[in-house]
């Protein structure tokens, strides 16, 4: 554990370095952000940070845990030069520099079996997580539920579900925009997916300890 905090805050460092040299300005302009002063405001799923030359901190001044750090990270550091605009919904294994061991492998069990697995028979309460996390309902045939969540500006994943029943299990999908590719790396997309199944977990269990609360 000890050994992972060093690597943890080595590439914290460096990725800090690396913001350090950026323009921000051009890169808020890149991803359509508005620039606040020396630094930019980023919406992240139901969170907000702040990005400047000195780092990224949350609303209250504080060092995002580590995963959100390099999403964000990657995102200021792999603005592209020009914008893309492609809102065809694909899967992640769709994106040409995704790897199907890894990346794809872990994608599909962290992010879409986590849901399922987390969600079977709890088809309503997953509608309203993901209502409390920002995200919005989206019409889609065959599916019980469909949202879409802006998990960034210029990114969204579009989540599909279908509750077990008599004749199949639940089934999880977790799909973005086609332009992604453009604006955060296949790892970094992975975890951004990650990062919602697990917001999804962790507003469920907040929502049922104060229902219990109340129920008490």
């Amino acid at each position: 554990m000890a050994g992972s905090s060093e690597v943890f805050e080595r590439n914290y460092q460096d990725y800090c370095a690396q913001i350090a040299n950026v323009d921000l300005p051009a890169v808020a302009n890149g991803l359509g952000i508005v620039p606040d002063g020396d630094r930019m405001f980023i919406s992240f799923f139901d969170d907000k940070y702040f990005v400047s030359n000195r780092g990224i901190a949350d609303a209250s001044g504080s060092r995002p845990d580590y995963v959100t750090f390099v999403i964000l990270a990657k995102y200021i550091l792999l603005c592209p030069e020009r914008s893309h605009q492609d809102a065809e919904w694909v899967a992640f294994k769709d994106f040409k520099r995704a790897t199907h061991f890894t990346n794809v492998n872990y994608f599909a069990s962290d992010v879409e079996r986590a849901i399922e697995k987390h969600f079977t028979g709890k088809l309503a309460e997953l509608g309203g997580v993901c209502r409390r996390l920002g995200g919005f309902p989206v019409k889609m045939n065959s599916f019980d539920l469909g949202m879409q969540f802006n998990a960034l500006p210029r990114i969204s994943l579009l989540l599909l579900f279908n509750d077990a029943d008599e004749e199949f299990p639940a089934k999880s999908t977790v799909l973005f925009q086609k332009h992604a590719e453009y604006y955060l790396d296949p790892e970094s997309l992975a975890m951004l997916g990650a990062c919602l199944a697990k917001k999804l977990k962790q507003s469920m269990t907040d929502y049922m300890a104060a229902k219990t609360v109340l129920s008490g």
